[in-house]
């Protein structure tokens, strides 16, 4: 890099003050001594375990620090003027315009309340930057090039009436509408299919490469950075580990820990012979809508058998977790059923009793709006022990302990709240509360999306392993297909509410296929410079000859 930055950071310290006993409180540094400078036009991925500190240096970037914890030390400049001196009037004045987050949780980042055009539009038209037919004007296009549906409508619709990978373009839509400088993207494919993370990656470098906006890339998938950074930092424990070029980090890694994340591979499960016994769960000729006309599942019927996994895969928006919403009750059906241990389930949660609900448990795919903020990760976990077997006191912490530990965040976390916790252990802390209530069936939505893969692999590897011992059932629903085939014992695909392919995942992930299954396996990123490129250019000689 030359000597003109427009981001300067140095010596960056960011620390928190966490409960002890006694009433006692102890500083832990989060972010330890972070120096780097950014260009425009430049992209610097951030690259780390969960709680490494990547979301906390994009957030000081906008000269912020979540609930509890502050920036300490260094200093933060944007064309030379340092941000963290302003006062809070000022601050708020560049965030947003001249500085824009892309947030990791779209679901908890828009208001359910509003029109997701009104906020799209809010920072622009608030700065008057826009007058507000130029701003809606901006933000359909922009709808358009991030391949989001019906454009000209889009805004209109409330947080709750799109899918979770929608909701997330969205927010790069929300970012980008000001115009900004610099872009803090935290995440901002983790809830995106293999299919359309392509069509936002490739609209990210566009607007990236025609605007000249500088930007922090945060991930934990190092061949989806590799695609859109000139540099990549690889920061482990709130330390910088490793700093240098794309090329050098992919294909030159010097330290122990980069080169475990770049050669890390998911063991793939020995795929089981099909049981002869009947289903654990049996979903029949599903049709569902959530305004009781426009269907968003169309005659959807597959099976899962005890101490298997089903894994479900498709783009967003194709039913993935409505179907999960109408297996546990939270959704009624238009028609079919559900039967569960040789039983026909009640369409509606309220029907079921204590029994069912403990056999078939869920894991959310937004860790954010899953667990309530003012309860302790002791509470959280504790409750399903106390709820479904009667478990108090000493018994139910050690119980609780026991379940932290399996999970790999230990005792420590016991008294915190979910807002010290980062992204992953909030997932986490979701699958210990699920596993406390010892089901037959959980549902898995998307439950690695937020993991680094290290600390992923070793959660697929504790559902395995807890399959293994305790024979649970896992409906796996996820657009990771490098999971699916390290998981898998059969395989769903659906595209637009049906089911395009379903069989063994022997059968499934062998040709000929279909030409949207087929489209989803040349989807998944490869840890190569240049696949981006390479994947788009064989995509549009394939349509020029069509």
């Amino acid at each position: 890099m030359s000597d003109s930055h427009f981001l300067q950071v140095s010596n960056l310290e960011v620390s928190a003050s966490i409960n002890m006993p006694g009433d006692k409180r102890k500083k832990i540094i989060l972010v330890d001594n972070i120096s780097f400078n950014l260009q425009r036009g430049e992209v610097i991925g951030l690259i780390g375990e969960s709680g490494a500190g990547k979301s906390t240096i994009g957030l000081a970037a906008l000269a912020f620090a979540r609930s509890g914890c502050g920036i300490t030390g260094g200093s933060i400049k944007i064309n030379g003027l340092d941000i963290l001196s302003l006062s809070d009037r000022e601050k708020n004045k560049i965030r947003g315009t001249q500085v824009a987050y892309v947030a990791q949780s779209a679901a908890a980042a828009f208001n359910p309340a509003h029109r997701i055009g009104d906020q799209v539009i809010e920072v622009a038209i608030q700065h008057k930057l826009m007058s507000k037919k130029q701003a809606l004007s901006y933000a359909n296009d922009l709808y358009a090039k991030l391949g989001l549906p019906d454009p000209e409508n889009f805004g209109r619709r409330y947080p709750h009436q799109v899918s979770g990978g929608q909701l997330q373009r969205a927010m790069t839509v929300m970012a980008l509408c000001a115009k900004p400088d610099l872009i803090i993207f935290d995440e901002p494919t983790t809830a995106l299919d293999v299919t359309t993370q392509i069509e936002v990656l490739a609209t990210i470098k566009n607007a990236i490469k025609d605007t000249g906006v500088a930007a922090l890339y945060i991930t934990h998938d190092l061949a989806v950075v590799a695609q859109v950074s000139d540099f990549i930092m690889v920061l482990r424990q709130g330390k910088m580990i490793e700093f240098g070029t794309t090329d050098a980090i992919i294909n030159h890694a010097q330290q122990k820990y980069t080169q475990e994340l770049v050669s890390i591979r998911v063991a793939e499960k020995i795929e089981q012979a099909q049981p002869s016994v009947r289903p654990l769960l049996e979903i029949n000729h599903i049709d569902a809508a959530y305004d009781g006309s426009n269907k968003v599942l169309e005659d959807v019927t597959l099976h899962l058998h005890a101490g298997q996994t089903l894994s479900i895969v498709g783009e967003s928006g194709s039913g993935k977790s409505t179907l999960a919403r109408v297996i546990t009750g939270l959704l009624s059906p238009l028609q079919g059923n559900i039967v569960f241990q040789g039983v026909e389930l009640s369409a509606e949660l309220k029907n079921r009793d204590i029994e069912q609900l403990r056999e078939l448990q869920m894991i959310y795919q937004m860790a954010d709006v899953a667990m309530n903020p003012r309860h302790t990760i002791g509470q959280i976990i504790g409750r399903p022990i106390e709820f479904y077997h009667g478990i108090k006191g000493a018994q139910q912490r050690r119980e609780t302990i026991e379940l932290l530990d399996q999970i790999e965040l230990g005792e420590k976390y016991i008294d915190r709240y979910p807002a010290e916790l980062s992204g992953g252990q909030k997932q986490r802390v979701c699958i210990a509360r699920a596993l406390a209530a010892k089901p037959s069936l959980i549902i898995c939505d998307e439950v690695t999306s937020a993991l680094d893969p290290l600390v992923a692999d070793g959660i697929l590897q504790l559902l395995m392993s807890l399959q293994k011992e305790h024979n649970y059932a896992y409906l796996f629903i996820t657009h990771d297909l490098a999971t699916v085939k390290a998981i898998s014992d059969s395989i769903a695909v659906m595209y637009q509410g049906s089911l395009v392919r379903f069989g063994q995942k022997s059968a499934v992930l062998s040709p000929p296929f279909d030409d949207y299954t087929q489209m989803l396996l040349s989807s998944v990123p490869e840890m190569e410079l240049g696949w981006l490129e390479r994947i788009l250019a064989s995509r549009k000689m394939q349509s020029a000859d069509h």
